[in-house]
């Protein structure tokens, strides 16, 4: 088989967008060296291009061309760039992310991922022209699709809620941790993080774009709570303020002085970093309204940390009895929580116990050859 991949998000810091592109992709080359992979990007800089080469490990696969096609925007790659390239080299599997391409022909089979459906229940946390560009293409895709991956049975049954057309399609397949997460941070690569990124001796971290369904300022609230009972604990924020950046983060911190300087906010950070980052905090609190998989949970186990997180269905599969849920619309119950497990040595060790044994359920060599299964099926 012939199979397109579109890595765009490979090398661009888009967070866990990006780390499933590259890690399912990165273990399809090693699983399957019968089929030949087309990495179709839509960027020719030299230097993103050695970098993506280097993180795919590339080197010795024959099977594997990355391809450069540029283009001015995404509309313009799904409505005439990948499409073009589709026709002129009649792929068997062409697979992308949520928007399938225009004009293709039926001999190619589309398979989509699907993150995520956040723009349907949190309709105003997102963009008006976000919402019009998905609210028209994803109903489209889902129906011209050939088969629609999910991260989890929560985003399954989500699409069908919203589409329940699209329910002969769909098969969960679940993400996992990097090659980065496989051992655990050593003292070395904590003292680096810490003089990298001005990290304090404790502290609670948080991680993943800082737009509004990432609920941050109920956080920055519940820390706001606690913090004159735990003095020596700061607050740590990863992220990029780009696209669609919850401008209430700032409100909230504006109205509770006394802690602005204990919060940190450290920008992007090297996925070779982040396992440590992760192993140098007391505790990693995932707040988010919603999400479709929760790449960090299990990051935060990978690194024996404690994890609070937002008392919803898709955390509840992905990390069963390893996390303290808490209601992720009560500022009181976060920061209670917050407390508890900042303090608490035996709710610590029970977390992190659960936690070390959830992470053994999800491996991206059994995504990558339940994906390959996939490809097969469909061709058949």
């Amino acid at each position: 088989m012939k199979i397109a991949i579109d890595i765009r998000n490979i090398g661009r810091q888009r967070t866990g967008s990006e780390v499933v592109v590259l890690h399912m992709t990165k273990y399809l080359l090693q699983a399957d060296q019968e089929n030949t992979y087309f990495l179709l990007t839509d960027t020719d800089d030299d230097k993103i291009l050695t970098g993506v080469r280097k993180k795919l490990d590339l080197v010795d696969k024959k099977n594997a061309l990355i391809v450069s096609l540029k283009a001015k925007n995404k509309f313009v790659w799904a409505a005439h760039t990948a499409p073009r390239w589709i026709r002129s080299n009649n792929p068997d599997i062409y697979h992308t992310e949520y928007i399938v391409p225009f004009f293709v022909p039926r001999t190619t089979k589309l398979v989509t991922h699907i993150h995520d459906v956040s723009f349907k229940p949190y309709r105003s946390m997102i963009s008006k022209k976000d919402i019009l560009f998905l609210d028209m293409l994803i109903p489209w895709t889902l129906q011209r699709a050939d088969q629609v991956i999910s991260v989890s049975d929560f985003t399954t049954r989500e699409i069908i809620k919203y589409y329940p057309f699209a329910k002969g399609k769909i098969t969960t397949i679940y993400n996992a941790v990097g090659d980065t997460f496989q051992k655990k941070a050593d003292a070395d690569a904590i003292a680096h993080v810490r003089k990298t990124y001005d990290l304090p001796e404790k502290f609670i971290f948080s991680l993943g774009t800082m737009q509004p369904r990432k609920n941050i300022p109920l956080l920055i609230a519940a820390f706001a709570r606690i913090s004159n009972k735990l003095p020596e604990i700061h607050l740590v924020l990863s992220g990029k303020r780009g696209h669609n950046f919850d401008d209430t983060i700032d409100q909230v911190i504006k109205t509770t002085p006394t802690i602005t300087q204990k919060i940190h906010f450290t920008g992007f950070i090297d996925d070779q970093d982040l396992p440590a980052v992760y192993a140098a905090a007391e505790v990693f609190a995932f707040p988010s309204l919603y999400e479709g998989f929760g790449l960090p949970l299990l990051e935060a186990f990978s690194q024996s940390v404690p994890v609070i997180a937002s008392d919803t269905p898709v955390f509840h599969e992905i990390a069963d009895k390893s996390a303290q849920f808490t209601d992720p619309h009560s500022v009181d119950g976060f920061a209670n929580s917050l407390y508890d497990v900042c303090i608490g040595k035996k709710l610590r060790e029970q977390l992190i116990v659960a936690g070390n044994e959830r992470i053994a359920t999800y491996n991206w060599r059994k995504t990558a050859d339940e994906i390959v299964a996939l490809y097969k099926r469909i061709i058949l």
